[in-house]
């Protein structure tokens, strides 16, 4: 699929739908506990403190790519890759209930202040790519894809169910374009490859390497 005909290639849109799923995701994590944030996710080893961190560093990250372009600079995600990512998980993920959710309020909200700034001066630079695979007219698509698959990740009762249609729809092809690569061997391959096809039952025993 084009990404151009996507929500990648309409960052007006995706930002607007980005900032409609981080307003549902605040709505449901304001009343944390300390006890809450300590419990694990659904994400292995990951608690619910490190989920928290992570949307709130990863809003920072496109807010910089953003900024970056607006200033005509193109911008990784983190100075110091993952590394750094991964340092500032680990190091805010510990914080009380109140800090981590302050922390995530104030990061998403500077994101949405980036997004307004750069609709009102046309989403200027979108081809930059800040050493990564998407240009930084996604950055709107693949934040909506974080808030949205993550906030499913806190296993506090937002499920896949709960997705928008205009989400679902940009975000399943692309999944479905990574399955081939993600499959195990070469059976595994023939026999998904026959349940897409409608030519036999899922194989309840296939696995998708991580994505």
């Amino acid at each position: 699929m084009d990404p151009h005909l996507t929500l990648e290639g309409n960052p007006g849109r995706a930002a607007q739908l980005c900032v409609e799923a981080q307003a549902r995701l605040v709505h449901r994590v304001v009343p944390l506990t300390d006890d809450d944030v300590r419990s694990s996710s659904r994400l292995p080893g990951w608690t619910v403190g490190h989920v928290l961190t992570h949307l709130a560093r990863n809003a920072d990250a496109h807010a910089r790519r953003l900024s970056g372009a607006l200033r005509g600079d193109d911008v990784p995600k983190y100075a110091s890759g993952q590394e750094q990512r991964r340092g500032e998980i680990e190091e805010g993920a510990g914080r009380s209930a109140v800090e981590i959710i302050a922390g995530l309020q104030s990061s998403q909200s500077l994101l949405e202040d980036v997004f307004a700034k750069c609709a009102a001066a046309g989403w200027p630079n979108g081809e930059f790519l800040g050493g990564g695979d998407y240009g930084v007219a996604g950055c709107p698509a693949h934040r909506l894809r974080e808030v949205e698959m993550h906030h499913v990740d806190l296993g506090l009762g937002y499920t896949p169910l709960d997705w928008p249609d205009e989400y679902v729809a940009w975000d399943l092809p692309v999944l479905l374009a990574t399955v081939s690569d993600r499959l195990g061997s070469a059976i595994e391959r023939r026999r998904f490859m026959a349940w897409v096809a409608g030519r036999e039952p899922l194989d309840p025993e296939t696995t998708l390497g991580p994505w």
